[in-house]
């Protein structure tokens, strides 16, 4: 049998022989290597050897770090990492050798097995050592841990937080802190006996003296626990709770179909709940440093996922309905009728100077975004009463834009930080510098960007459509207001170089075009803004070589001065603007234009193990076979992975007008065929659909629709 025999603990005088961890100074962490394990709102991010050591590592809960590192060693030596695997978003498994212990050959004979499995405020990770040689091995095990309860601004940024010192009793360690407590406890076997525990200073170890006869196996089982008395804004969601069947694909690219599996799985991992209404749930933005509701990035993951069923997208509507803006408040941007950007549970302050409230409405696109996604419910068919509840709300939506969207009265959305510790950029490439001329220059506020007025556009035009359908008065007005904003839109916004015509990526304060060639082009089509001839000049720009010869669509194209294929708005690619802009070529018109682009975006999930990230790298595709990561990246994130659904619903031709009993299906011809999808929902009612090689559809839904294919 097994022998385990737990040392007693030692005196706080007596060293631990583990060197300490090895943490990088100042900037933002990078993630772009962590392997991440989800369960919102809780997450642990490691090395890919399973221990905790870099600067993002952690086990996470509600935007705190409760455990900042973990290690184990053998023999005082740390075992050789040989594989690991995401098994799913909340389970990863590690596996390492041990090197020269119980061997008599070149082969490894005693292995390591870590299965690291996360649940709201919970981890749980099981050390499993088994001796596969002749010979008798005999091992010192270590497990060493230590707490700071760092909040997550502070990690993002690269702050040093001060450690706390832990109480080691009974196999167990404990962290306190004013508000939050962290306990880490081992079991051996099915016993609960005490462990051996040490202490020194900030840092807490079990350790294990294991005996194992050839063929035996040793297991250790380490739980997690996270508490605290500060609440989180948002709790997890109930399994019941998950608003969508799961979704099956079978397609003739292999890629994809691994792309659209990893993503639901993520997708579902990232749901959270809204405290004042449990059964409503959206999803996070995305983990390590977006895990809670964010306005623009949870309304667009819900629109992305509309083929799925509604459910997600009343429930992040009615979530962002509760918090919809009632006053004019300086302070945190707020006015009636406003869509929030962001809640966290307390006070940003961030290492350049900005401070964003923990309810921030500092956000110019998340209000017209709302009211598209709740017309694009209504079509995917929400039930007509969940959609007359919120009609309320949309009326609401619909003043601020033309009460408080356009402050100056020229017919166009703009938006300036009024607080002076806001957000410069509050569109959704917020970042300082996103906003450029063609040479490079920045723009200054009040700025109108492109892709708002679309949004805004389209969002107007929408709700009109509701109040009509719902018999509520002033649809006019916002069509009125829609055509003098379009009016206004052609007459500023188009510029032209040696290549022809394209619309600018804004105005800037004195009203002059911001030049720039960049993806928010992309946002424009399909919304009704433009005219055919003005989307088929776009389009063609769009597929040009300086915005997508990457593997997606560059944020900024090649040509523009100060382009960085690693710029976190003016070079690199994002997986949902890709989609974005397939969406909109498809509904435009232009299959073959957004079958291309699809194909570059999807042929950069092998690079990132099919978990696309917020962004990588603008790379050429003809420099590297492979994208770059772009090293703070989020991931997962919400909308990244929503993009898959989103290439699919692009390339299956898939719209639907449940009020009129309508769904049509266009597939465009792809290496995707012939593919089969089924868990997607219209009005309710499942939707299977079967495309084969020749672009023949079959469908199979009992939903009240008519299906032109």
């Amino acid at each position: 049998m097994t022998q385990q025999i737990p040392q007693q603990t030692q005196s706080p005088a007596q060293p631990l022989d583990l060197p300490a961890p090895a943490f990088e100074s100042g900037g933002q962490p990078f993630v772009h290597d962590a392997v991440l394990v989800l369960s919102a709102p809780s997450f642990v991010a490691s090395r890919p050897d399973g221990d905790l050591a870099a600067p993002v590592d952690g086990f996470y809960h509600g935007d705190r770090r409760f455990l900042r590192s973990l290690h184990l060693t053998v023999d005082g030596g740390r075992p050789a990492p040989t594989n690991s695997v995401l098994q799913s978003t909340d389970r990863a498994t590690f596996e390492a050798v041990l090197r020269g212990t119980a061997q008599q050959t070149a082969d490894p004979a005693v292995t390591l097995l870590r299965e690291r499995t996360v649940a709201p405020a919970r981890f749980t990770e099981t050390l499993s050592l088994t001796n596969h040689g002749s010979l008798h091995a005999r091992s010192t095990v270590t497990v060493t841990a230590e707490s700071d309860f760092a909040a997550m601004d502070a990690v993002k940024s690269g702050a040093t937080t001060p450690l706390c010192e832990p109480r080691g009793e009974d196999g167990r360690l404990t962290w306190s802190a004013h508000d939050a407590r962290m306990t880490l406890t081992a079991r051996t076997g099915d016993t609960t006996a005490p462990t051996g525990v040490s202490t020194l200073g900030p840092r807490g170890a079990f350790t294990f003296e294991v005996h194992l006869a050839p063929g035996e196996s040793w297991t250790c089982i380490l739980e997690g626990r996270a508490a605290t008395d500060t609440p989180t804004p948002f709790g997890p969601a109930a399994h019941q709770d998950r608003p969508w069947a799961q979704l099956r694909l079978d397609s003739a690219d292999g890629d994809f179909t691994r792309l659209v599996g990893r993503a639901e799985q993520d997708l579902a991992g990232l749901l959270l709940c809204d405290p004042e209404a449990p059964g409503d749930v959206f999803t996070g933005a995305g983990a390590p440093w977006y895990l809670t509701l964010f306005g623009r990035d949870s309304l667009w993951t819900a629109r992305m996922l509309l083929p799925l069923g509604t459910k997600l997208a009343a429930g992040t509507l009615r979530t962002l309905a509760r918090r919809q803006g009632r006053n004019v408040v300086a302070s945190t941007e707020e006015q009636p009728g406003k869509i929030l950007h962001e809640v966290r549970a307390e006070t940003q302050e961030l290492d350049d100077g900005t401070r964003l409230p923990a309810q921030y409405y500092g956000t110019i696109d998340a209000t017209p975004l709302w009211i598209c996604l709740l017309h694009d419910a209504w079509r995917w068919g929400m039930p007509s009463t969940e959609v007359a509840d919120l009609l309320p709300h949309l009326e609401a939506a619909l003043n601020w834009l033309v009460e408080y969207g356009d402050p100056d009265g020229d017919g166009l959305l703009e938006y300036i930080d009024s607080t002076g510790t806001g957000l410069a950029n509050q569109g959704w490439k917020d970042s300082g510098d996103s906003v450029r001329f063609r040479d490079g220059s920045l723009a200054t506020a009040p700025i109108a960007l492109c892709e708002v007025q679309a949004y805004a556009y389209e969002a107007a035009v929408a709700g009109a459509d509701l109040l009509d359908a719902f018999d509520r008065p002033g649809a006019d007005r916002y069509r009125a207001w829609a055509g003098r904003l379009q009016e206004a839109f052609r007459r500023t916004f188009w510029v032209s170089d040696e290549h022809g015509p394209y619309v600018a990526i804004a105005l800037d304060a004195d009203k002059r075009p911001v030049d720039a060639v960049t993806s928010g082009m992309g946002h424009l089509l399909g919304t009704g803004l433009l005219n055919p001839e003005e989307e088929a000049a776009l389009a063609k720009r769009l597929l040009s070589p300086a915005l997508a010869d990457a593997f997606g669509l560059r944020t900024y194209a090649t040509s523009n001065g100060g382009y960085n294929p690693l710029g976190y708005h003016i070079g690199s690619v994002w997986p949902h603007d890709t989609a974005i802009a397939v969406q909109g070529l498809a509904r435009a018109g232009f299959p073959d234009h957004a079958r291309r682009l699809a194909e570059n975006l999807i042929a950069a999930g092998p690079a990132f193990d099919s978990r696309l990230p917020e962004l990588f790298a603008g790379t050429a595709r003809s420099a590297s076979a492979r994208p770059a990561p772009y090293p703070a990246s989020c991931r997962p994130q919400a909308w990244a992975a929503a993009s898959s659904v989103a290439l699919l619903q692009a390339l299956l031709g898939l719209q639907a007008n449940a009020p009129e009993e309508a769904l049509t299906i266009r597939p465009v011809e792809s290496r995707l065929l012939p593919l089969t999808v089924s868990g997607l929902n219209v009005a309710g009612h499942e939707l299977t659909v079967s495309v084969a090689a020749d672009g023949t559809v079959r469908t199979r839904t009992s939903a009240p629709v008519e299906v032109t294919a």
